[in-house]
C-alpha cells in the first residue's frame, strides 16, 4: 500500500492538477445546486471540445442564473415605466396649473368688463314725447313747475314713465362741465334732463352720445329759472365754440345752426352719423311756449 505523499513531495504540475480538480469539483457542485433549484438551464456540451486548462473565473460568469437575469430586466423595465408615469403626472399637473391661471385671468377680465359696463348709460326703452326744459313761465309768488299742458293728453302716461326712469351714476366718459365763451356759460353737467336734474345745472339726455363719440350729444338747461344758464342761446352765431369737458379731456364743437321749434320736435334729439351737439332750452324768455335748439359739429 503506497504511503500518502505530503504537499512538499508533490511537484508543481501535480499541485496545479490538484488545484484544477478542486476548482472543478466546487464549480460542478455549485452548478448542480442551481440546476436543482431551477435557476439555471442545463446545456449539453461536448466535454472533449473543452479544455480543462482553459477554464477560468470568467467562464463561471456564463452560468449566471437565468431567472435573476429575467427579474433584473423586468425590474429595469418597471422602473422605466414608473419614471415615465411620474413625468406624465408632473406634466399633467403643470398643464392644470397653467390652465387654472388662464381661467382665473379670463374670469377676472369678465368681471372687470361687467363692472365697467355697469357704469354705461342705459338706453331708455321709453323716449321723451316733448323736448326737455319745459316749465310754466315764472311768476311772482308762484312755485316753478313743469308745464304738463305741452304734452298731448294721450301721451302723458308715457311721459310720466319716462320721468321715473332711474338715473345712472355718471361715468368718466360722460359730460361733467360745459363752457360757451361767447355767452359766458361755465356750468356743471349732470346725468338726466328731468325736472329734478335741471334744477342742478345742465342735463345730459340719457339716450344721447357722450362727448367725442359718434352721434348726437344732447344737453338741456333752463333759460329763466334755476340759474338761467341757457338764457342767451339765441345770441350764439355760426362758428362760436361750445366746449364740453369730461373727467379725462375736453371736446370742442362749432355752432352750425339755431332753430326755434315746437316742444314736440323730439326728432332733433335722435342719433346721427356725425359727432354733433344739440343744446335745448325754453323760448322765448319768460314766455316759454317754444324751444330754442342750437346745434354744432365737433371740431
Amino acid at each position: 500500500m503506497p504511503r500518502k505523499r505530503s504537499v512538499e513531495d508533490l511537484t508543481a504540475d501535480e499541485l496545479r492538477q490538484l488545484l484544477m480538480e478542486k476548482r472543478r469539483a466546487e464549480r460542478e457542485a455549485r452548478i448542480d445546486a442551481y440546476r436543482r433549484t431551477g435557476r439555471v438551464i442545463h446545456v449539453e456540451t461536448d466535454a472533449s471540445n473543452i479544455r480543462e486548462s482553459s477554464l477560468s473565473d470568467e467562464d463561471e460568469e456564463s452560468f449566471v442564473p437565468l431567472r435573476e437575469r429575467v427579474q433584473s430586466r423586468r425590474k429595469k423595465g418597471m422602473d422605466r415605466f414608473l419614471f415615465a408615469v411620474e413625468i406624465v403626472a408632473i406634466l399633467g399637473l403643470l398643464f392644470i396649473f397653467l390652465n387654472g391661471i388662464n381661467l382665473l385671468r379670463s374670469l377676472n377680465k369678465e368681471v372687470a368688463s361687467v363692472v365697467e359696463k355697469s357704469t354705461v348709460t342705459p338706453t331708455p326703452l321709453i323716449t321723451a314725447v316733448v323736448l326737455p326744459g319745459g316749465h310754466v313761465p315764472p311768476a311772482a309768488g308762484v312755485e316753478n313747475q313743469f308745464n304738463e299742458a305741452e304734452i298731448p293728453e294721450h301721451l302723458r302716461p308715457l311721459m310720466q314713465s319716462y320721468a321715473n326712469l332711474p338715473i345712472p351714476t355718471a361715468g368718466p366718459q360722460q359730460a361733467r362741465q360745459i363752457q360757451i365763451p361767447a355767452i359766458g356759460v361755465d356750468a356743471t353737467v349732470v346725468m338726466g334732463d328731468g325736472w329734478e336734474q335741471l334744477k342742478k345745472g345742465v342735463g345730459q339726455h340719457l339716450d344721447s352720445a357722450n362727448p367725442g363719440e359718434q352721434g348726437n350729444l344732447v344737453l338741456s338747461a333752463h333759460n329763466d329759472i334755476f340759474g338761467e344758464i341757457f338764457r342767451n342761446l339765441d345770441k350764439l352765431k355760426k362758428g362760436d365754440e361750445i366746449i364740453v369737458i369730461t373727467q379725462d379731456r375736453s371736446f370742442t364743437y362749432i355752432v352750425t345752426n339755431t332753430v326755434i321749434v315746437e316742444p314736440t320736435r323730439v326728432d332733433l334729439m335722435e342719433s346721427t352719423d356725425e359727432r354733433m351737439i344739440t343744446l335745448i332750452s325754453c323760448y322765448p324768455y319768460l314766455v316759454d311756449n317754444k324751444r330754442i335748439v342750437v346745434q354744432g359739429i365737433m371740431q
